[in-house]
């Protein structure tokens, strides 16, 4: 393998000079906008992201409410509460005496 390099003669030169002129021409007439293309394109990306963000927080939501009610089950299966038939550990007295306004501290 031979390390020489050829020499460009003056045309070749020129004509490399031409083609990358031609280049960045075709570049810069290739850059007319649609505005309205461009808008209605950003508005749907804005719907699209607000519904995104719609969804997650319903999601968290239901998420909350979830460990919520696991929580009021003090962690256990519910299903297994059910099958056994309550709700979960509070009593009524003690649920009536939260709410009562003599009892709250």
């Amino acid at each position: 393998m031979s390390m020489k390099v050829e020499r460009s003669t003056v045309e070749q030169v020129r004509a490399r000079f031409d083609l990358h002129k031609r280049k960045k021409q075709e570049k810069t007439e290739v850059r007319e906008y649609d505005i309205e293309a461009i808008v209605s394109a950003r508005r749907e990306e804005e719907e699209r992201q607000k519904m995104d963000r719609r969804e997650k927080r319903k999601e968290r939501k239901r998420r909350r409410k979830d460990d919520e009610d696991d929580e009021d089950l003090g962690g256990l299966d519910p299903a297994m509460v059910s099958v056994m038939g309550f709700d979960g550990f509070v009593t009524k007295t003690k649920a009536n005496l939260k709410s009562h306004p003599e009892f709250q501290s």
